[in-house]
């Protein structure tokens, strides 16, 4: 799983470096407001979520559905999610599988046991009672035309359904392998109502026991603690080819809404529109005053940094060579006192070997003496 967060580098003064972000946010404040609260009641009286969260748990659990299912067959599968919604964020937080079959070349035929469901359903109850049923899942790259006969089947259980489409295989490494969808009916032009999928904005979240679980799964391939420039720098290149990968999408989308080949979609329009009126007018020398202080700051922490670091490195380089030359004194007066230690014993052995040629010599002229008395 891809978790992707670009910080913001930390500010250095309070009055100086800060100025390019004060500048910035009183320019959009005024931009968005409206369209901030526009979206939130539009989203509130629909009953729509502005955000939908999967936890680690759902994505390890389908993922270990499909393994144990459809591995071989390759065929997708379907769930039940369960989770709460608080202040417009609907939390998945568990799901459970249910039977579920379909013909591969007649799509409109397929079978879903809701009889299981409400036994799981019931279990699961007693369990947590806070989750309740908020959706469904099933695995795969995109939603099929009939699943939204599926949705409405779902809609027994709960009357405004998520469908989450899950990458098990994850074929898109710039992207995270979930999107959300929710079904609302759209008027044609000829007055016939229609049901369609809206995309909903998803994202993947963990709670700290959550958190703490994943990071001991991961444990045995790699070692998360561990975190190398080079890795950092890799991340940083996926998150820019996923950000290139998103704005392809919305010129992709504008060609065809500009050549008639796609309706416009209003809440779309609106959003990108939302998106420009955010970018901060860089012909403001307010704004171009700020950036360049700022980055003049940034510059001067890292030069900083590199001094500082460079002092530290020949610091460390005189203490070693100065312990090096500490330890060859040490190593040489050890030589010394041993060469005296030699010299010494030496000395002592030729004093006792002298004594020793004295007394032999003493006691021949002794033994001289006594024949001659003799």
């Amino acid at each position: 799983f891809f978790f992707l967060m670009i910080r913001r580098p930390p500010r250095s003064t309070q009055s100086r470096s800060s100025a390019a972000s004060d500048v910035y946010k009183r320019q959009v404040s005024t931009q968005s407001t409206w369209g901030k609260k526009f979206k939130f009641q539009k989203m509130l009286s629909s009953g729509i979520p502005d955000l939908v969260v999967i936890h680690p748990l759902v994505l390890l659990s389908v993922v270990d559905h499909y393994n144990r299912v459809s591995m071989k067959s390759r065929r997708r599968v379907v769930g039940i999610l369960l989770g709460e919604v608080n202040k417009g964020v609907l939390d998945v937080t568990n799901c459970y599988a249910i039977p579920f079959e379909e013909d591969p070349r007649e799509q409109n035929i397929w079978f879903l046991d809701h009889m299981y469901h409400e036994t799981m359903y019931n279990m699961f109850k007693k369990i947590n009672a806070r989750e309740k049923v908020v959706g469904w899942y099933t695995t795969g790259t995109k939603f099929k035309p009939h699943d939204i006969e599926i949705n409405e089947l779902i809609k027994r259980y709960t009357p405004r359904p998520i469908l989450v489409v899950i990458d098990v295989e994850h074929s898109d490494p710039n992207s995270l392998p979930n999107e959300a969808y929710t079904s609302i009916e759209e008027v044609r032009k000829d007055g016939t109502i229609v049901r369609n999928f809206l995309h909903l904005p998803s994202t993947v979240r963990a709670f700290e026991p959550e958190e703490i679980g994943v990071e001991q799964l991961l444990r045995e391939l790699r070692d998360v603690n561990m975190t190398t420039l080079g890795s950092e720098v890799a991340q940083k290149i996926s998150s820019l080819k996923a950000l290139i990968s998103k704005l392809d999408i919305i010129r992709f989308y504008l060609d065809q809404v500009a050549a008639g080949t796609a309706a416009p979609n209003q809440q779309v329009i609106f959003n990108l529109q939302e998106i420009f009126n955010l970018l901060p007018n860089l012909n403001s020398q307010e704004l171009i005053d700020a950036f360049t202080t700022r980055n003049n700051d940034s510059s001067f922490v890292l030069y900083l940094c590199s001094m500082i670091r460079s002092i530290g490195a020949l610091h460390d380089l005189l203490n070693n060579k100065i312990s090096n030359r500490e330890a060859e004194r040490e190593r040489e007066k050890e030589k010394e006192d041993k060469k005296a230690e030699r010299e010494k014993d030496k000395v002592a052995g030729n004093e006792k070997e002298k004594g020793e040629k004295t007394e032999k010599g003493e006691k021949a002229e002794k033994k001289d003496l006594s024949l001659i008395h003799i």
